[in-house]
C-alpha cells in the first residue's frame, strides 16, 4: 500500500497575498474577518498618520477600515520582497493609496505613497499578528 503525503497546512505567503489583494479590491471587512483569528492583534509603529503608533483587536480593525472607506478612493499594495518560514510572513510593500476626500496638503483623488515592512503570523492559516512599519512619503 502506497501512502501519499498530504499538505494540510496553509501556504500562508500565498494567504498574505490574497490577503493583501482583498484590501485592494475593496473586499468588505466581513471579507477581511475571513483572513484573521478572532484574537488578531495588529500593531502599527509609529509613523506619520500615528505618531504614537496604533494596536488594534478585531473590532477596532473593523471601525478603522469602515473609516477607511469614507477616506479612501482606492489602494494599490505592491509585494517588492516575501519571505515565509512556516507560520511567519515578511513582506515589503510599496503602498499607494489615492484619497476620496482631502487630506492635508492632498486633494481629493489625490495619491498617497507608503513603503511597508509588514510583518504576519499564522494559526491555522489564519493571521494572529500583523505588526506594520510605515513610511509615508511626504504630502
Amino acid at each position: 500500500m502506497r501512502f501519499e503525503e498530504i499538505n494540510t497546512q496553509p501556504d500562508n505567503l500565498e494567504r498574505a497575498r490574497q490577503y493583501l489583494g482583498a484590501i485592494e479590491n475593496g473586499a468588505s471587512f466581513d471579507t477581511l474577518a475571513e483572513f484573521f483569528s478572532p484574537d488578531v492583534l495588529a500593531q502599527w509603529f509609529p509613523h506619520l498618520l500615528a505618531p504614537k503608533g496604533e494596536s488594534r483587536d478585531l473590532t477596532a480593525m473593523r471601525m478603522a477600515a469602515e473609516q477607511g472607506k469614507k477616506v479612501m478612493a482606492s489602494q494599490s499594495y505592491e509585494i517588492r520582497h516575501a519571505v515565509s518560514d512556516g507560520d511567519h510572513v515578511a513582506l515589503e510593500v510599496d503602498w499607494v493609496g489615492t484619497l476620496a476626500v482631502p487630506y492635508g496638503s492632498v486633494p481629493a483623488g489625490g495619491q498617497m505613497r507608503a513603503h511597508f515592512a509588514m510583518f504576519l503570523d499564522f494559526v491555522g492559516g489564519k493571521i494572529i499578528a500583523q505588526r506594520n512599519y510605515d513610511c509615508f512619503e511626504p504630502f
